[in-house]
């Protein structure tokens, strides 16, 4: 995990790695498996999946069970942040912006980068295990959001994002990363 900007603490020896070798053009770029957007209230506007091998659990469980995972990281880094004397309890929920933060963990399977916005948007992007810092990429979506789904006078704020020129410019982004 990366905490405080700092570097992974889940390295491993190059030749110790289970995680299978990057795909074709993944050196710099995200290879995009998964992407989520919640609003601040836990509700998945947004859905994503360009490569996902294996599906085990019905969407609603896997978004709430994502939620969880970040409300629960959220809570835990602000816990243990060094930088501040108050931690409030564990668990209790934080303001946007408030506490500390954490940018994305990884396991010898995929790479779980994390991104949340002044308004409470959060935003997930699942990629392979050996891709590089994707806070940039994150960035570019939620601009992306802001301009296709924020300024679009037809979308109600937290209801699931149907917008085509979004969903467009999305997939066109991620072919980009790949």
């Amino acid at each position: 995990m990366q905490f405080f900007g700092g570097s992974s603490l889940t390295s491993v020896a190059p030749d110790a790695s289970p995680a299978p070798a990057a795909p074709p053009g993944t050196g710099t770029g995200a290879n995009a498996q998964v992407l989520y957007v919640f609003n601040r209230n836990g509700v998945c506007l947004l859905y994503r999946e360009w490569h996902r091998p294996l599906r085990t659990l019905d969407p609603t469980q896997d978004h709430k069970l994502m939620f969880g995972l970040l409300f629960s990281l959220r809570s835990f880094t602000a816990k243990i942040d060094p930088t501040t004397a108050e931690k409030g309890n564990l668990g209790v929920p934080l303001l946007p912006g408030q506490g500390c933060s954490f940018y994305s963990f990884k396991t010898n399977t995929y790479k779980l980068n994390f991104m949340e916005s002044p308004s409470g948007i959060k935003l997930i992007l699942i990629t392979h295990p050996r891709t590089g810092d994707q806070r940039d990429s994150l960035k570019h979506i939620y601009n992306l959001y802001v301009e296709y789904v924020v300024k679009n006078p037809l979308y109600a704020p937290a209801t699931p994002i149907k917008c085509e020129l979004f969903n467009k410019h999305l997939d066109q982004y991620v072919r980009t990363l790949i």
